[in-house]
């Protein structure tokens, strides 16, 4: 026979009843960043203890324990308050090893600029987002010098910018991107050329010769207006970090 349970007295009810992952979100979202993430995800969703977590993180116990209680009270806004929350910045680097393909390619030279495009069997890939594939060129003294196709490994919206910056890339050209990835990428220093459509080897030509058609204003048209949470940052917080690997 099931046990009967009391019932639970509530004073307030949400101000959304239900929330869906998106990579553009209104001004006013509440920025949970990257690290504060990253202790949810280990504490939360992994089961981790906070010492295990601290090590994973290379941070001090205390330090896990500040985040921790930042990301909760932000978690807490956005479910009382139904706000919309954006991940990004802090004050982070990404672990390369989890980027999968692009994390094994060839060390960049330190005259070498690489620049990757969302690739789909010849052509630029219309939706960052989804991208299943980049095609990777290294160039020199403006001559393409290495070329390679690398699958994404499945990452999403938010871990493409990792799995860029994980790979060393400077530059990338896109189709549609959502506004939270580019305040992602513009923090991880690499610059973007999105609203690109075309063949991926000529728009990488048509870079080289400064002649290059994109829009500086790009969209992702699967999404509203973004947030750009580079608005929101500090000089300490940054999308992708430029912390030495």
């Amino acid at each position: 026979m099931p046990k009967n349970t009391k019932c639970r007295r509530i004073s307030g009810l949400p101000g959304q009843f239900g929330f869906v992952p998106a990579d553009n979100v209104e001004a006013g979202a509440v920025q949970l960043t990257f690290d504060e993430f990253e202790t949810i995800r280990l504490l939360d969703a992994e089961g981790l203890t906070q010492e295990k977590c601290a090590e994973k993180m290379g941070v001090a116990r205390t330090t896990v324990t500040a985040m921790y209680d930042s990301a909760r009270k932000k978690i807490a806004k956005v479910l009382v308050e139904g706000r919309s929350l954006v991940i990004c910045g802090g004050n982070v680097r990404f672990n390369i090893s989890q980027y999968g393909s692009l994390g094994k390619l060839k060390t960049k030279g330190d005259n070498v600029m690489r620049v990757a495009v969302t690739y789909d069997n010849g052509e630029i890939f219309q939706h960052f987002g989804h991208t299943e594939q980049f095609k990777v060129y290294d160039i020199e003294d403006g001559k393409i010098v290495h070329e390679e196709v690398v699958d994404t490994d499945g990452q999403g919206h938010g871990a493409l910018a990792g799995f860029l910056f994980g790979g060393n890339v400077d530059t990338l050209i896109c189709g549609g991107i959502g506004g939270g990835a580019q305040a992602a990428l513009n923090d991880a220093g690499i610059t973007l050329y999105g609203g690109v459509s075309g063949n991926a080897d000529e728009a990488v030509k048509a870079l080289l010769e400064g002649k290059l058609d994109y829009d500086p204003n790009v969209k992702c048209n699967h999404h509203g207006e973004g947030h750009n949470c580079a608005e929101d940052h500090n000089e300490e917080h940054h999308c992708g970090g430029h912390c030495a690997h």
